[in-house]
């Protein structure tokens, strides 16, 4: 399942219900695509206005127990995408994520867009 983290979609509670119906590793992948969202509005002055992070972008992010690594994420923020790669850790019960550090990369060219699943 790729998740596309919507900062508009989901109430504390109402995601909570849901995190709870996914498998751990999912869990995992979407608490730290929330968590992710977050912390690249605060680490990084373009992404201020970031608005979807897409941890499975060019390749499927990587869940170990309780660390979810992604070297081929994609953070938008003002209809851009960025390249991203992160490192997660998360809770036992994968329900929050307590860790997230990361890296922007590169501006995703337009054209490739479609080609990877993005869109404007």
């Amino acid at each position: 399942m790729a998740f596309v983290w919507d900062a508009s979609a989901a109430t504390a509670g109402s995601l909570e219900r849901s995190l709870a119906k996914l498998s751990p590793e999912e869990r995992a992948h979407q608490a730290c695509a929330i968590k992710g969202l977050e912390a690249v509005r605060r680490g990084d002055k373009r992404l201020a206005k970031a608005d979807r992070l897409m941890p499975d972008t060019f390749r499927r992010a990587h869940f170990d127990g309780s660390v979810v690594s992604a070297k081929g994420a994609a953070v938008r923020a003002n209809a851009h995408w960025y390249a991203l790669t992160f490192e997660c850790t998360v809770s036992d019960d994968q329900m929050k994520a307590l860790v997230f550090t990361f890296k922007l990369g590169d501006e995703i060219p337009p054209e490739t867009w479609e080609d990877v699943g993005l869109w404007r």
